[in-house]
């Protein structure tokens, strides 16, 4: 028996596990953890459960970090937040971003297995399973329990259980993710889906009601009238997204939310791109191609050109995320206030149903992994987790105490010179201060909210409407990864959307745009729709039981 508790006392010993007061009953023989034992025990795990970051902040090193996106374009180092963030890990980060197309670019750094220590992509891309099937990213958890359990401290649970894969790894963490309960719980979480309209032209064509088609066709062609020219330059009535080799946003996934196309009819994935409702806007905006008030410009501009042409208030009226369109507002409203844009009931269906506005879901905006080129992927993960931390993620959000920020009653509040550049400069406020997300690619967005500043104009009118409209929708976020049949199948379709639309935009007729329609449907169903479909319901199903939505 004495043998017996000797060899359990080394075994508890070296597993520090033993904590005050444990009382051990074996084989009816009780063993007392003395008060020394106990207390270096106390003092070891002190040191496990420092975080990473505090432990090798005196060892400076340099990341390189991809970011998939050519508008980010705020380097390190120069402003508060990023300097204070190197100096509270020991981490320099040297940003890199293409110059032009982002998929080729980031097509050419998997080919050559020449991806950086760290990458941000959305989550749907594409190479994301490339990366996972050849084996060229870090499992997270892995280097969490090799290198900084701290890891599982700041992550969300729900969020690891979502993104897990079958062989129990997780290769990444997303950033602004939502989940069911989160929007039941807060009633400031705001959609980015927005209708917006140019201030002034819109007062001045009597604020009209543009919820229907008639309402809509009337509006535009009575503010191209009234203002065919804005400062000497045309004006361009209707504005999109770009048009790309999928489509354009604001003419297909914004339309149907606007409308409230549902995502699924009697427990299956819907066909949202045939839906009656739509059909009848797109030949409205068709009738309004024809007569003369769509623009040649949308269908060819790229984000440069269209951003140009937002700077400039050109735009009569938009489906259009709203903080895309956050630096050029803060151009017109320093300029003329009573220039910018503003958000306003857009398009509904017959019935007049509430919009049907989406925020991220459990799987986020973009995702950020860790390379296997990484040779340091222990200050990785470690600069991952401080991100994530109420730390890093109250740094991102309001700055440094006391320079951003002062705190009254516990509640920070921002110094007033911060909050005018904050809300007139954003690429001098990102040079000087690099807050409010300047650097978002591990932002939380509900761990934010106890932060959050009162909106502000000329944004906070755009957030503060989209509150009665925003859902979770995040169980649709389906995904097909290209190597089964299904998401090559998905992916062809959605290529031969990209060229349908702009055809149905431009046809001559009704008759004609029935005809453009008729043969998408049949070329759809050549390329495997009913297989694509009947994964996005599966899909669908999945998603609901994993977030007890059934």
């Amino acid at each position: 028996m004495l043998d017996k508790l000797k060899k359990i006392r080394r075994a508890f010993t070296k597993r520090k596990i033993i904590a005050v007061g444990m009382l051990l009953l074996v084989s009816g023989c009780f063993f007392i953890v003395s008060n020394n034992q106990q207390q270096d025990i106390r003092q070891e795990k002190k040191i496990e459960s420092m975080p990473g970051w505090e432990r090798d902040k005196n060892k400076k090193i340099t990341l390189n970090w991809y970011v998939n996106y050519s508008w980010f374009v705020t380097p390190w180092g120069n402003n508060l937040v990023s300097k204070t963030m190197t100096k509270e890990t020991g981490v320099n980060i040297h940003f890199m971003t293409p110059m032009g197309n982002e998929e080729e670019k980031l097509n050419a750094l998997v080919a050559s297995d020449s991806l950086p220590d760290i990458i941000t992509i959305g989550w749907w891309e594409p190479q994301v399973s490339q990366m996972l099937k050849e084996d060229m990213v870090y499992p997270l958890n892995k280097l969490a329990d090799k290198y900084d359990a701290y890891f599982w401290k700041v992550s969300d649970p729900d969020i690891i259980k979502a993104n897990t894969m079958k062989n129990g790894n997780i290769y990444y963490y997303p950033n602004s993710t939502y989940k069911p309960a989160d929007l039941n719980e807060n009633k400031n979480i705001a959609s980015n889906q927005t209708f917006l309209v140019r201030k002034d032209i819109y007062e001045a064509i009597g604020s009209p009601d543009m919820s229907t088609t008639e309402g809509f066709a009337a509006a535009v062609k009575k503010a191209s009238q009234m203002f065919p020219m804005v400062d000497g330059q045309p004006l361009i009535p209707i504005g999109s997204h770009v048009f790309d080799d999928r489509g354009c946003t604001s003419f297909d996934q914004y339309l149907q939310n606007f409308l409230a196309i549902p995502y699924e009819k009697d427990g299956k994935a819907y066909d949202r791109y045939t839906d009656p409702e739509f059909l009848r806007w797109l030949k409205m905006f068709r009738e309004l191609r024809q007569e003369g008030y769509l623009s040649n410009d949308i269908f060819v501009d790229q984000r440069t050109q269209m951003e140009e042409k937002l700077a400039q208030g050109r735009y009569f009226c938009m489906l259009f995320q709203r903080t895309d369109i956050a630096d050029q507002e803060k151009i017109l409203y320093k300029n003329n206030p009573d220039s910018i844009y503003i958000a306003v009931n857009g398009p509904k269906n017959s019935n007049g149903s509430d919009y049907m506005l989406p925020t991220n879901g459990i799987k986020g905006w973009t995702i950020t992994l860790i390379s296997k080129n990484c040779k340091h992927p222990d200050r990785a993960i470690e600069f991952l987790d401080y991100m994530m931390s109420e730390q890093g993620q109250k740094l991102a959000y309001l700055g440094v105490k006391g320079k951003t920020y002062t705190e009254k009653n516990k509640v920070p509040v921002l110094k007033k010179d911060v909050s005018e550049l904050l809300n007139t400069d954003r690429k001098q406020y990102d040079a000087m201060y690099g807050a409010d997300n300047t650097y978002w690619m591990l932002q939380n967005n509900v761990m934010q909210l106890k932060w959050k500043q009162p909106l502000q104009e000329p944004l906070g009118q755009m957030e503060a409407w989209t509150y009665p409209y925003t859902k979770y929708l995040g169980e649709y976020d389906t995904n097909l990864p290209e190597d089964t049949k299904a998401g090559m199948a998905d992916t062809k379709i959605t290529i031969l959307w990209g060229e349908t639309l702009p055809k149905l935009l431009i046809a001559k007729s009704d008759a004609q745009f029935d005809a453009i329609i008729s043969d998408f449907k049949a070329k759809r169903e050549a390329l495997g729709y009913e297989l694509v479909m009947q994964e996005k319901t599966d899909q669908i199903k999945q998603a609901k039981k994993e977030l007890g939505m059934e």
